[in-house]
């Protein structure tokens, strides 16, 4: 059984998805790549959304979470890489598309474009707590999120994160 409930956010409307085990998804409404909820989700928040909603009011109130949160994260295993990496980065701090490249690649062994990371990170399933927001340029600039730049901005000075453009 899929879950589904509505938390309200500083940023706007966060959906937050869960089965029996473990939080499936933490979607911006306005997200570029935020699936179409349909019949197979039932409105309830349980137990397990309960503890997420907790733990995103600690977040949006400035003081840093443990997120402690089982995470179901469907995607490929080039995919699941990268969104292993964003669990990694640390509260207040950015990484670059190119340091998560090379990451991938002295795992794998392999050449990593910044670009094929790029859309590994737009399609995190598990925004915030799966940090994608903490992603930029190699210049510094706040490129792409698929929840809006607007999002992206408000998330890393939320964080300390001194933000450009």
């Amino acid at each position: 059984m899929q879950y589904i409930h509505i938390y309200h956010s500083p940023v706007g409307p966060l959906t937050l998805t869960a089965n029996d085990a473990a939080l499936t998804g933490l979607w911006f409404e306005t997200g570029t790549y935020t699936p179409d909820f349909g019949k197979d989700y039932v409105k309830k928040e349980t137990a397990l959304l309960k503890n997420v909603s907790g733990q995103l009011d600690t977040y949006f109130a400035g003081r840093r979470p443990q997120w402690d949160i089982p995470l179901q994260m469907e995607g490929t295993a080039f995919r699941r890489a990268v969104w292993d990496i964003l669990r990694t980065i640390p509260y207040g701090k950015t990484v670059t598309y190119g340091e998560i490249a090379a990451k991938i690649a002295a795992q794998t062994g392999k050449r990593m474009a910044a670009q094929a990371v790029g859309g590994a990170v737009g399609h995190n399933p598990i925004s915030i707590i799966v940090p994608c927001h903490r992603v930029i340029g190699s210049d510094g600039s706040l490129t792409g999120f698929s929840g809006g730049m607007d999002k992206k901005k408000y998330l890393l000075a939320l964080e300390g994160v001194q933000v450009g453009n």
